[in-house]
């Protein structure tokens, strides 16, 4: 298992009497991209949380680099929810502060970088962007940490297209060799060509998962496709 980051067994999330997570078994490997693909209410969200340690399985076992998910963890994982969580009256630069305070593994100068390459300023008040540029301030914040996992859930769905390309762009060249990042999304054709590993959640259940390539090469059709064939009304 030393080159696996995340693993999943028999794991299950219930919601009183609704079952959000049905006996999910992975195995996601270090230095990929992983896809996490389905409709609302597949369970994804689920999924991420529990990995970021928001949520306790009901049944089965998570773990993070050989660890459950706990305090420890939140250093080697970086996960950024479905929704800016940024507070408004604070500046940038004031943002960059609070997380080089907060995480041992953020990376200051890699941050900064990534702003100036934007030409985001960090005297800025963060309720004076755009939502766009919001959602950018947010991912260089999470992917100027150093960790093995970084989870991400639905980082492209609120930004135009030109903006779409900049974010995968970032994610791609500011992960670390060894780490795994698992993005969730329902925009399957503007990310594919990024994946290397995706996992097709249906009503709780892995109904697909595996490797891009070898998936592609042995049903000879993109992820798109059978992900609308998999999931078609």
């Amino acid at each position: 298992m030393e080159n696996i980051n995340l693993v999943c067994k028999d794991l299950s999330k219930s919601y009183g009497k609704t079952l959000g997570l049905d006996n999910v078994n992975l195995a996601l490997p270090k230095g990929s991209i992983v896809g996490l693909l389905g409709p609302n209410g597949s369970g994804k969200t689920t999924l991420l949380k529990l990995a970021a340690g928001l949520l306790t399985p009901t049944s089965g076992s998570i773990e993070l680099c050989g660890m459950a998910p706990s305090e420890l963890t939140k250093e080697i994982v970086a996960y950024q929810p479905d929704k800016i969580y940024l507070n408004n009256w604070m500046t940038v630069e004031n943002l960059v502060s609070m997380m080089s305070d907060f995480y041992q593994t953020f990376n200051r100068e890699k941050a900064m970088d990534m702003l100036s390459k934007l030409k985001l300023n960090p005297k800025d008040k963060l309720k004076t962007m755009s939502k766009g540029n919001k959602e950018k301030v947010q991912l260089i914040l999470t992917m100027s940490r150093d960790v093995p996992l970084y989870i991400l859930d639905e980082p492209i769905g609120g930004v135009d297209p030109a903006a779409r390309d900049y974010i995968l762009n970032t994610i791609i060249n500011n992960y670390q060799e060894n780490a795994t990042v698992i993005i969730s999304t329902h925009l399957i054709s503007d990310i594919e060509n990024i994946l290397n590993y995706i996992i097709f959640l249906k009503e709780g259940k892995v109904v697909r998962c595996g490797d891009v390539d070898d998936i592609r090469e042995k049903e000879g059709k993109s992820i798109d496709i059978l992900f609308r064939e998999e999931f078609k009304c």
